[in-house]
């Protein structure tokens, strides 16, 4: 295009208007892209030189200005009401576009999130939504002009594969890819139904440990290759590495006050100069001798002198005048409705309501005639009126804040008018909804009709005016909560009186009042002061200004109106339609109070308007701004200037030294300017001054912001009902530096920010309310919603509302942006919106934005006039309610108080190491042992035959069943078929591949008995072969196996074409089924010349994605087999019930070893089997009287998911688990502690001893580390302090500390075992309750690894190691868990101390983060907790960059409300910035058969774009 690298801030401002034109009839469709870019290409030929190579003979176009505003004026007309400016300032925009243009140079390519389709779907803007729902209230936030450039100027394309990610195109399909590496981990599992193991990218143990595990997939730098994910991680990276702007300074400490880096104070910071303020007085407040005691008497005195004089006119929704109220008729009725309230509400002898009693006023905008009858009717009654919105159905936005303010005013009484009653949400009988958190409201109908006539004598009671409260105006707070606002009768006599000498009001004017008349200006100029001067007010209510945006200047033209109440918002409104009436005049207004002319943006609406209209008569001096609250009232206002005077100046602050709270006038930087008008001199009768809005009151320097606080008889007087928040509020005495108060005279918080300006003008900066106090600076809501609405938004954001608001996370503000998104707003402008917002607020704010989102149109909560209810937002934010469309959390920016990362010492290791440094001296060395083995009697399995059956379980009936003796015929019959069949020499590798069962057990003996080595392989899923038959595959080619022995039915799936997809089919070993084999004798029974000889070899995957296989010896399989039958006391009387895959570690050893040694009944039932019938394990234990069960976590999760619910269910079969003595949970992790309590109490119901539960902990060197058993101490719990956990360490702290985890102790030491405590790195043993890797010695550890390269060095790291110092002679095997031993107060059955071991987590899985160690379980667990959808999260690393991914079982527009829940709690707990959520469907997190999180394999299948994920957000 032409304009690339043209800077646009330098064309006349006639063209900049015509391309801004042109963008808006893009962005609205009225103009095709070409078109677009032919006209924008001529107008930018003919203001710049022509370049050399172009042609320069183009001809002009004819663009006469004067056309072009016709066409501008008619554009803006049609879309008259939709959008409005109320932040706009050309500076400003400028400043923000030259902000952006310094942007340019950065070429900085943000990643663009990955969507699925499905997520983004725009709900349709509900059709009942009026025109504008947009712009109608105090506080809403509006769109900016067209006169705005165009973004190509600005926006840098280079965001490299950020087209929106369809399921299709997330899978890895691009053309681009080369050959990929042979990888098994090719689809992850389509469900969680079936568990399966998968090793990460073929890494077999054996490898040298420190090899990186995605080493096969990465190129030099990291980078793996062929993937969309690493290319957006690796953008994502760039964007990190811009430095973040507070150096931090020194080390990390422990407590919870010192986590927090606090960064130094800047010595640059401006700092306040001037002397301290003076309080400012407003001019006396005059005594005029007929003014009335009370308003009441002024209402009685026009309504008996002047009745025919008009009080009141009320417009149609078309704006014609509807009625008209006189004076007469007001007073009349008044009385009427006081008589009614006060006589005939109750029964005869029964007074309802008594003078000084609450009552709530629900009338519609559109209605003020009967708003003014109840309002003076019961201050006539002299009962207090509460006026309130009217409640629309029960999801209002802040409805039950409504309630709790009708609650402390002890409201119990509501008067309203008979038709809006009928509009009230009514209950399916026909009463009226009871809202949520209301009191029980009786409903009182004030019509003319159901108003009874008092008698002759009747007359109201008039007093003077006193300190009894007249009104309960209510006010919302910036949290949300709404309290009441009382004001006395003398404040609103007195503010009344004010009012008319400030604003020069006299008798018969007219006054036209577009405000909400039932609170603030509305109310106290259009309602009270309006009655006081007998004042005939026009109400224009807000719906006659969306249907006819000129209705208020046309009643100003028609009634000759003296005075006009609005706000900028009507001002814009009136500006876009004005070209409809080219005969109105506004020569008759002498006063144009602008009600929020204390907003900073509005200087630029009263400019513009000024502009428009001072061709219609409208004079530069009439327009007062003026500045409110509800507690100070009216604190001041601009007074009406003579014509001719010169106007008042403006002030040119920069909004850096706004932040810092002082004073500065804008020079050095345009870009950061922020212009403001004054708001007039203090009212007459007030006193002013200027406080320190945080801590305590003291008074503020000439050059410094402060609160404005107001003395004067015309103020509120109390938060009704709230007498602690009153105090704070209406009874504050300021100080002098000292701390000395400067009188004794108590003054009114009003909540505006501001300065006194010379000639004691006011300025207001901002409310605190609007206040963001970021890092120490302060920032204004309202300034970040004007920086974002300059920047281009009519492409993405909907009618301009954006709402800004802080959240305190990790002990800071932090800023969030919320914007409704047009619902033709593409993705891509949308994210190019929201980065651009954050360049422009970090430019001109120097504050970085926590969280941007984009929610779909119409759908931010609503104040009742229809602006955005900002607490409201809020809270649906932190609930995760708010489902956003588009989402960007730039947490890496904002967070700039993280702590130092640690710095790890080297540690060197002498000989004085024991009495110092690594060992206190007297300090116990962590180690454990349990109770002596005693002889190994039997060392061989083979010679085991005892009648005792096995019972092999299926959906609730025994299938098979075999004796030790049926076992031996059948082992028999497969020793002989391998030496024939298969021909196997002795010591040769067999692969057993067979469902959980009885064949397993005797294939298993069958091998013994040959004299070959069994290697047990769980079966290829049939309904999965993709994913799990290249991890058989592999298994059987690393382990070598000669022969494979399965069933006919695995036999034919080996051979089929399935199978074929996946491996190759034709290089199996022989395979032999043994389904039906003739009945012969081997020869002879092998027998192992020695007891070291291997007896088995077992493979597993570990979670890290690591296919292992350890050898075991015939000798730790006897030690093993004693040492369980020593400690669970299993005899051969016992029946024991196992619901466990037998098909490595434990789970083996219990289904086909430890019942043929111990001689005891076993029950086996496949966890598989609880799929299709849920309560069968436990049924089973129930019909048995089972003492002791063995399971698995996941088995306990499928229970206490799927039965949790139904206990009484089970009761009611009969079920009763009160026999079970012990059910231990088999595991190589640290015990899962929730999950066993809650099985606990969910089942105790049927009988489950709260004691029975237990855990049982081993690992790859060694399979069975502790067991609890029936006779030891019971499991004890310790709570440790998470913060020294990550630096290895471990303090014990108290149950329910901040940040403490609890941790079980993972059963007893076997016998003859012994632990200890080891630090990894310098291998010396360390003392109790430290953090160190578990070593242990034993007889029935591993041999060693079975690897195809027999690297001896890793096996003598892992099996044979020494400690460095202490006791160098003892051989240790290495678990690779971290874990820590501490000495309880419990006796073991030896009379000792019991030393108990617990267990924290793997070593390689650990995170090493900011230079500490972080558990994945510890974060996943904060991740879960974080919102209601969350079903299963893990968490890894990625080149420093912690990725989690979280499975949704909500809806899918919930996805994105959970990007920011999870950044928020992983930094609040952990104080870590998450750089990666990705949210996935149910079931997608891989688990393997021990029911553990296989998380590498994950991390390989997200960066190979494998997950199909329904949303990835990368945190900038």
């Amino acid at each position: 295009m032409a304009d690339r690298g043209v800077d646009l801030s330098a064309l006349p401002k006639e063209v900049r208007d015509q391309l801004a034109e042109l963008d808006l009839e893009l962005s609205e469709g009225d103009i095709t892209q070409k078109g677009y870019e032919k006209k924008r290409t001529k107008l930018l030929n003919d203001v710049l030189p022509p370049a050399p190579s172009a042609s320069s003979s183009q001809a002009a176009p004819p663009s006469s200005s004067s056309r072009y505003r016709e066409r501008r004026s008619r554009r803006t007309h049609r879309s008259g009401g939709t959008r409005d400016d109320r932040y706009r300032s050309d500076i400003h925009t400028e400043a923000v576009q030259a902000a952006l243009a310094k942007h340019k140079e950065e070429k900085m390519a943000l990643p663009m999130p990955t969507k699925r389709r499905s997520t983004y779907v725009q709900s349709p803007i509900e059709t009942r939504t009026p025109p504008d729902s947009s712009s109608g209230s105090d506080d809403e936030t509006s769109q900016v002009h067209p006169n705005l450039q165009s973004p190509d100027s600005w926006i840098n394309r280079t965001v490299q594969g950020s087209s929106t990610s369809s399921s299709a195109s997330s899978t890895l399909s691009h053309g681009e890819n080369n050959a990929p590496p042979p990888d098994v981990t090719a689809v992850a599992p389509p469900s969680r139904g079936p568990w399966v193991d998968l090793p990460s990218n073929a890494i077999v143990r054996g490898m040298s440990r420190g090899q990186s595990r995605s080493s096969m997939m990465e190129t030099a730098d990291g980078v793996p290759v062929n993937s969309r994910v690493s290319t957006k991680i690796q953008q994502l990276l760039n964007t990190l590495k811009r430095p973040k702007r507070p150096p931090l300074s020194e080390f990390f400490t422990d407590d919870a006050e010192e986590i927090v880096e606090v960064p130094q104070p800047d010595p640059n910071t401006p700092k306040p100069e001037g002397r301290q303020i003076i309080p400012v007085k407003g001019e006396p407040l005059g005594v005029v001798s007929n003014w009335p005691p009370a308003l009441q008497a002024a209402l009685a005195r026009w309504g008996a002198t002047q009745g025919k004089s008009p009080a009141l006119t009320a417009l149609d929704i078309t704006g014609k005048p509807l009625y008209t109220l006189t004076y007469g008729k007001l007073w009349s009725r008044s009385v009427k409705l006081a008589y009614t309230l006060l006589n005939k509400l109750g029964t005869k002898n029964e007074q309802i309501l008594k003078p000084g009693d609450r009552v709530a006023l629900v009338y519609p905008n559109s209605d003020p005639g009967m708003f003014w009858v109840a309002f003076y009717g019961c201050l006539l009654a002299e009962v207090i009126p509460v006026p309130i919105e009217v409640p629309l159905s029960r999801k209002d936005a802040g409805i039950s804040q409504v309630g709790f303010l009708l609650g402390s005013c002890g409201v119990g009484l509501a008067l309203t008018s008979e038709i809006c009653l009928k509009g009230l949400p009514k209950t399916p009988t026909g009463e009226i909804m009871q809202f949520k958190g209301w009191p029980r409201l009786k409903w009182v109908v004030t019509d003319s009709k159901y108003l009874t006539k008092p008698s002759k004598d009747w007359q109201p009671h008039i007093p003077t005016a006193n300190t009894d409260p007249a009104y309960i105006e209510y006010k919302a707070s910036k949290d949300g909560t709404v309290v009441g606002v009382a004001v006395s009768k003398v404040a609103m006599l007195t503010h009344c009186q004010a009012l008319t000498q400030a604003c020069n009001y006299c008798e018969g004017e007219t006054l036209v009042n577009v405000l909400d008349f039932k609170k603030d200006m509305g109310l106290w100029h259009g309602v009270l002061t309006a009655v006081m001067n007998r004042i005939h007010t026009i109400s224009v209510p807000y719906a006659v200004m969306k249907a006819c945006p000129l209705s208020w200047v046309q009643r100003v033209h028609v009634n000759k109106a003296r005075v006009a109440l609005v706000k900028c918002r009507d001002l814009h409104w009136a500006m876009m339609a004005h070209r409809d009436q080219r005969d109105t005049s506004l020569a008759s207004l002498r006063m144009l109070v602008v009600a929020d002319g204390a907003n900073p943006w509005s200087v630029s609406s009263c400019d513009a308007f000024l502009n428009v209209f001072q061709s219609h008569g409208l004079k530069p001096e009439v327009i007062c701004p003026c500045a409110t609250s509800p507690e100070a009232m009216t604190v001041a206002i601009r007074r009406p200037g003579v014509p001719g005077a010169p106007l008042p100046a403006r002030a040119i602050l920069s909004m850096g030294g706004l932040s810092h709270g002082v004073i500065r006038v804008n020079t050095e930087d345009k870009n950061s300017a922020l212009t403001v008008q004054d708001v007039g001199h203090v009212m007459p009768g007030a006193l002013m001054c200027i406080v320190r809005p945080d801590g305590p009151p003291q008074l503020c320097k000439t050059d410094e912001i402060g609160e404005i606080i107001v003395n004067s008889r015309a103020g509120g007087n109390m938060y009704y009902g709230l007498p602690g928040v009153t105090k704070n509020t209406f009874e504050v005495i300021p100080v002098n530096a000292n701390g000395v108060p400067i009188g004794e005279i108590p003054f009114v918080r009003s909540g505006l920010l501001g300065f006194v300006g010379p000639g004691s003008l006011i300025f207001v900066v901002g409310k605190i309310e609007g206040l963001l106090m970021v890092s120490g600076r302060r920032h204004n809501a309202d300034d970040l919603v004007a920086t974002a609405l300059a920047v281009e938004p009519v492409k993405t954001v909907y009618r301009g509302r954006i709402a800004v608001f802080s959240i305190t996370v990790f002990y800071d503000e932090r800023v969030v942006i919320v914007a409704e998104q047009r619902p033709d707003a593409s993705e891509e402008d949308s994210f190019q919106w929201m980065s651009r917002v954050l360049q422009a607020i970090d430019s001109i704010h120097q504050v970085g934005l926590y969280c941007l989102a984009l929610v779909p149109a119409n759908t931010l909560p609503k104040t009742p006039l229809g602006g955005i209810h900002i607490s409201d937002t809020k809270q649906f934010f932190l609930d995760g309610n708010l489902h956003p469309c588009n989402i960007l959390m730039c947490p890496h920016t904002c967070v700039t108080n993280l702590p130092k990362p640690r710095q790890k010492q080297p540690v060197g290791v002498g000989p004085a190491s024991v009495m110092v440094g690594n060992l206190v001296a007297g300090k116990r060395i962590a180690q454990a042992a349990g109770r002596d083995l005693g002889m190994i009697d039997d060392q061989d399995l083979v010679r085991k035959s005892v009648s005792s059956p096995f019972f092999f379980y299926l959906s609730g009936v025994a299938v098979s069943t075999a004796t030790c003796v049926q076992l031996h015929k059948r082992a028999e019959k497969i020793a002989a078929a391998l030496t024939e069949k298969g021909s196997i020499n002795t010591g040769e590798n067999v692969v057993l591949l067979y469902p959980p069962g009885i064949d397993l057990i005797a294939a298993f003996y069958g091998c013994l008995y040959a004299g070959c080595v069994p290697v047990n392989v769980r079966p290829p899923h049939p309904q999965n072969l993709a994913a799990t038959l290249p991890t058989v595959r592999m298994i059987i080619d690393v382990s070598k196996a000669a022969c494979i022995l399965t069933t006919q039915h695995l036999m034919r799936t080996l051979r089929s074409k399935e199978a074929a997809a996946s491996v190759n089919i034709k290089t199996w070993p022989t395979i032999i089924d043994t389904d039906d084999l003739p009945r012969r004798r081997p020869p002879q029974i092998y027998k192992p010349p020695t007891a070291e000889m291997i007896a088995y070899l077992d493979f597993s995957v570990s979670t890290t994605g690591m296919l292992t296989g350890v050898k075991i010896s015939h000798a730790a399989v006897s030690a093993l087999c004693r040492s369980i039958k020593l400690q669970c006391e299993l005899y051969s009387s016992r029946q024991i019930a196992i619901c466990l895959d037998p098909y490595c570690g434990l789970g083996f050893v219990l289904w086909c070893l430890a019942s043929v040694y111990s001689g005891h009944q076993s029950i086996l039932i496949p966890p598989f089997e609880l799929e299709s019938c849920l309560s069968l394990w436990l049924s089973t234990l129930s019909q048995y009287r089972i003492r002791d069960t063995f399971c698995s976590y996941s088995v306990m999760e499928l229970c206490t998911k799927g039965l949790g619910t139904q206990t009484e269910l089970l009761k009611a079969r009969g079920v009763n688990l009160s026999c079970v003595r012990s059910c231990v949970v088999i595991a190589e992790e640290r015990p899962r502690l929730a999950l066993t309590h809650s099985f606990s109490k969910l089942f105790k119901d049927i009988g489950l001893s709260s004691r029975a539960v237990s855990t049982a902990f081993g690992s790859r060197v060694n399979l069975a580390i502790c067991m609890q058993g029936t006779t030891g101490p019971d499991p004890c719990t310790v709570y440790v302090d998470m913060k020294s956990l990550r630096h290895d360490r471990v303090r014990l702290v108290e149950r329910g500390a901040p940040q403490s985890l609890p941790l079980m102790e993972s059963g007893k030491i076997l016998p003859g075992v012994r632990v200890i405590i080891v630090n990894p790195e310098t291998r010396g043993p360390l003392g109790d309750s430290h953090l160190g890797e578990i070593w242990v010695n034993s007889p029935h550890s591993a041999s060693g690894y079975y690897t195809i390269y027999g690297e001896e060095s890793l096996q003598a790291n892992h099996f044979n190691t020494k400690l460095s110092f202490g006791d160098p002679q003892t051989l240790w095997a290495r678990t690779g868990y971290l874990g820590f031993v501490k000495r309880t107060e419990l006796l073991d059955a030896s009379g000792d101390r019991h030393d108990a071991l617990f267990v924290v987590g793997s070593l390689d899985e650990t995170l090493e983060l900011r230079g500490l160690r972080y558990h994945p379980i510890d974060i996943e667990t904060s991740v879960s907790r974080a919102h209601r959808s969350i079903a299963e999260s893990a968490v890894f690393t990625w080149t420093n960059l912690l990725v989690v991914v979280s499975e949704l079982c909500g809806s899918e527009q919930d996805a994105l409300d959970l990007v920011p829940l999870i950044t928020n709690v992983v930094l609040e707990e952990h104080h870590l910035i998450v750089g990666v959520v990705v949210i996935v469907d149910p079931g997608v997190i891989p688990i393997n058969s021990r029911g553990e999180k296989q998380r590498m394999h994950l991390r390989d299948s997200f960066l190979a774009d494998q997950l199909d994920p329904i949303y990835v957000a990368y945190n900038m």
